[in-house]
């Protein structure tokens, strides 16, 4: 089979995302039960150090400067739409408690073999917020966006669309970031979340084979 050009598959890649998109047509989707004491205690165990491994999410993102985070995985975003994802400091750490998660979510509410292309822990400051923004980059619009909460208080407001919500441990929700989006925490503890974005199989996947 002859082999598609960079351009040719750009040209495919934002064709097919201008009309495939994880807009779920609400601002939140409640995906359900989920027991996420196994990950929250390897989290919890992490020294202050793990936190700062990989800062590239708060150098890059004005939004996110108030923030921590364990990195599990992490999309190089000037390959997209080629997929090369690539394993942070926290794989090591807590892949063990957070993978069954993932599957399990995935297994229960998505089309399986596809593709995780993020997954972070974030640490949101006690007394801090994530500033309003919408998720630009087109994977974001190619991926259900996963949230689990770790730990969390009643002074956690998570804003979408311009309507506020709060988490809560043991549940685990989908957010449409492609709504404007916002966080603040009032509390006196960081807000700590569990963050993976899911790409299902179809046609996006075969852009990612058309160089092979």
């Amino acid at each position: 089979m002859k082999s598609a050009t960079y351009s040719d598959t750009t040209k495919l890649a934002d064709y097919l995302t201008s009309r495939i998109t994880m807009d779920i047509d609400v601002s939140l989707r409640e995906l359900g039960a989920i027991d996420a004491t196994a990950l929250r205690d390897a989290i919890l165990r992490q020294e202050d150090a793990a936190w700062y491994e990989d800062v590239y999410r708060q150098e890059t993102f004005y939004m996110h400067d108030q923030t921590r985070s364990l990195v599990l995985l992490s999309l190089d975003d000037t390959k997209w739409p080629e997929r090369h994802v690539s394993k942070g400091p926290g794989w090591d750490r807590i892949a063990d408690a957070a993978v069954p998660i993932m599957e399990e979510v995935i297994t229960r509410h998505y089309p399986t073999g596809g593709d995780v292309i993020r997954a972070v822990v974030a640490s949101l400051k006690a007394g801090k917020n994530i500033k309003a923004h919408t998720d630009g980059h087109p994977s974001f619009h190619c991926a259900h966006r996963i949230h689990v909460p770790i730990t969390t208080s009643p002074k956690v407001w998570f804003t979408i669309g311009g309507r506020p919500y709060q988490f809560k441990f043991g549940q685990a929700y989908e957010i449409n970031n492609q709504q404007q989006h916002s966080v603040v925490n009032k509390g006196d503890e960081d807000r700590l979340t569990f963050i993976f974005d899911y790409i299902p199989p179809g046609p996006l996947a075969y852009i990612s084979d058309m160089h092979s």
